[in-house]
């Protein structure tokens, strides 16, 4: 038996992806190419970027193929690096994913001035803070529009137009990856300027990822390609295109427009389902960002006096994926940037672990983890020096 509850790290195939996959695997032509086996590869780029387009509520001409989240936002991040401009101030959070941070960090060690917001106990920005970083010398202000960790949606609406009255010609990027898929989003009338997504959210496959510039003729002064090379995705991302990924995403997108609204619910029935019982049967937990907007699927719950990689471990062995956090911190022994934002108490970040419910999982998961759950942290409390301290 295998329950996989890691839904935010990456989603398995949906079984329309799995058949559009199989479907185009002979179609092997480089879109580049003039001749009629490279024009029909063309052509399914074509029709999969419209349908693609639909979905997210963009012009198609806004959007480009990229490798990855991780690439699209350090392809606007460190445009920075090349503004001409003296406002190249980078204003973001504290609880971002790594692609920020870490290229946040970078920039700030070649000289551009970087601002981390800090977070309540919710996980959303403290608007103040905001208001006092934004200045006439902001270039962009990143904010994720929903943490990969815990779930936190921001008040995007409301953060943009703080921008707007305090730097009006700052650029408004978001970091989509978590959300597309779980909320219902239309690029063309959000108040941001740029965003990232990933297909493999979104029950398609890794290594395709998208860039959404807004107006993209007139902004793309604004930004300078991470990747240099030949003429694709409009001379802005070089690199023969992920066909099969785009033509994965496209079904993925289709979908998604039947199924999203329902599973929306139902998923966050089966969430809910899940924090009523461990908050009822499970003592001394904590439930992050409970009290504020959160992605239908995310639970972060801190179980404390146990540390996470034992409780991680101890799933695993009765055939329950989970995380300690974000799959790109895997390997650190660090406790997650997010909940040291929330509380600053390594005690408690690095008691949490994230069940992500996705599209395959149900409420008879729930009874079993639940169960399991009961047992194991009763067993690892038991033991624990933190517990008996």
């Amino acid at each position: 038996m295998n329950v996989y509850l890691d839904n935010n790290a990456t989603t398995p195939l949906h079984p329309e992806v799995k058949e559009a996959i199989i479907s185009f695997l002979d179609y092997y032509g480089n879109p580049s190419s003039m001749h009629e086996t490279g024009r029909m590869v063309k052509e399914k780029i074509e029709e999969s970027k419209d349908i693609i387009s639909q979905f997210l509520g963009a012009k198609k001409e806004d959007l480009i193929f990229t490798s990855c989240g991780s690439e699209s936002n350090n392809t606007v991040l460190k445009s920075l690096l090349f503004s001409k401009n003296k406002n190249n101030q980078l204003i973001t959070s504290k609880i971002e994913h790594p692609s920020v941070i870490e290229t946040a960090r970078f920039l700030k060690n070649n000289s551009i001035p970087v601002s981390f917001l800090n977070v309540d106990s919710n996980g959303l920005i403290l608007f103040d803070e905001l208001e006092k970083e934004l200045s006439s010398k902001t270039g962009i202000v990143s904010i994720m529009y929903a943490n990969n960790e815990i779930g936190t949606i921001q008040p995007i609406d409301k953060i943009a137009s703080i921008i707007k009255e305090k730097a009006p010609e700052a650029i408004f990027h978001t970091d989509l990856v978590q959300a597309i898929g779980k909320v219902n989003i239309n690029l063309s009338s959000l108040p941001i300027d740029t965003a990232s997504m990933s297909a493999h959210k979104l029950y398609a496959p890794k290594g395709l990822g998208l860039l959404y510039i807004k107006d993209f003729n007139k902004m793309k002064k604004n930004f300078t390609p991470l990747i240099h090379g030949g003429h694709q995705e409009q001379g802005f991302r070089a690199g023969t295109e992920n066909t099969l990924g785009i033509v994965a995403l496209a079904a993925a997108c289709k979908a998604l427009t039947r199924e999203m609204d329902e599973e929306i619910k139902r998923i966050k029935q089966i969430r809910d389902y899940f924090e009523f019982r461990i908050s009822n049967e499970i003592d001394n937990i904590i439930i992050n960002g409970k009290n504020s907007p959160r992605l239908c699927g995310t639970s972060n719950v801190t179980f404390k006096f146990v540390e996470g990689e034992s409780i991680l471990l101890r799933l695993d062995l009765n055939g329950f994926s989970v995380s300690t956090g974000s799959a790109c911190s895997t390997g650190s022994l660090e406790p997650s940037h997010v909940l040291m934002a929330l509380y600053n108490d390594p005690e408690l970040a690095h008691g949490s672990i994230r069940f992500s419910f996705g599209r395959e999982n149900t409420r008879d998961d729930v009874d079993k983890l639940v169960a399991v759950l009961k047992k194991e942290i009763g067993y690892l409390r038991s033991i624990s020096p933190l517990k008996n301290k």
